[in-house]
């Protein structure tokens, strides 16, 4: 299915189940197919499950611009308003987690019941006076320099760590695979302009004043968004967020600890 946002770009998402919404926002450079071990759990038990493909991913559209975090909090604003949402539980995996945040920074809570930030790529990144313990801006430059050089030898490389086998998360083989097609089949022109805005965007602000029940999941062993930079200092500055963390966890535990991370939703939900 297909919706279009103010500028006129055509975006897909998919619709499944019936009863209370849970929006499922994808990891960046990953899309709605992500979510295969969690939607069908939450149509089992009774919710609607929607999930979108944001623009450069997936089935949607690749226009020229609007590759930032506040048009991708726009895009989800005019999904939610072209179905007529609401009380819905946001879940945004990465990038996911800070289109949520971004989200509710802009357009408010009216809609929205609860929200979800697992592996989420917030508080902030950057590297800054107020916030010592960023990543210094050379280091998103050279990363941006290897894509320039070789997109898919990058995330070849970045494919075990993503699900942290070395901790013995049993993860197979073409799984691995699939997700590596998956991320590289994003438009490697909003590849590289989503990770900016997502390095340059402050979260603070926003996340400080979310007044709906909040849950933060993220992995110890998270290589992409450490665990110290991200999920703790969110679980601090979001009120009365309940935080949980997983010792074995990479990135990738949508995967990887399905079973867990679907159990926690379901209860936080729920609750």
């Amino acid at each position: 299915m297909y919706f279009e946002t103010a500028d006129g770009t055509r975006l897909a998402y998919e619709d499944h189940g019936q009863g209370a919404p849970i929006l499922f926002l994808a990891s960046w450079v990953l899309n709605a197919d992500m979510w295969e071990y969690q939607i069908p759990f939450f149509v089992e038990n009774g919710y609607r499950c929607i999930a979108l493909d944001r623009r450069g991913h997936g089935r949607s559209d690749r226009p020229r611009d609007g590759y930032d975090l506040d048009t991708s909090a726009d895009d989800i604003a005019a999904l939610l308003e072209h179905l007529d949402l609401r009380d819905v539980t946001l879940v945004g995996h990465s990038m996911g987690g800070a289109e949520a945040a971004r989200y509710l920074a802009r357009h408010g809570e009216e809609r929205i019941a609860r929200v979800a930030l697992v592996s989420a790529t917030v508080p902030f990144l950057k590297l800054t006076d107020d916030n010592p313990g960023g990543l210094p801006e050379f280091a998103l430059q050279a990363v941006l320099k290897q894509w320039r050089e070789d997109r898919p030898h990058w995330f070849t490389r970045q494919k075990q760590i993503w699900f942290a086998t070395h901790l013995g998360n049993q993860v197979s083989e073409s799984q691995i695979e699939l997700t590596l097609q998956q991320c590289l089949s994003a438009s490697p022109w909003a590849t590289a302009q989503y990770f900016q805005s997502g390095y340059h965007t402050d979260h603070r602000p926003g996340l400080a004043k979310i007044s709906v029940p909040a849950l933060v999941v993220h992995g110890a062993a998270d290589a992409s968004a450490p665990v110290a930079l991200t999920g703790r200092r969110t679980a601090e500055l979001v009120p009365g967020a309940v935080y949980k963390e997983y010792p074995t966890g990479g990135h990738g535990l949508y995967i990887t600890h399905k079973h867990q991370l679907n159990d926690d939703l379901l209860e936080f939900i729920k609750s």
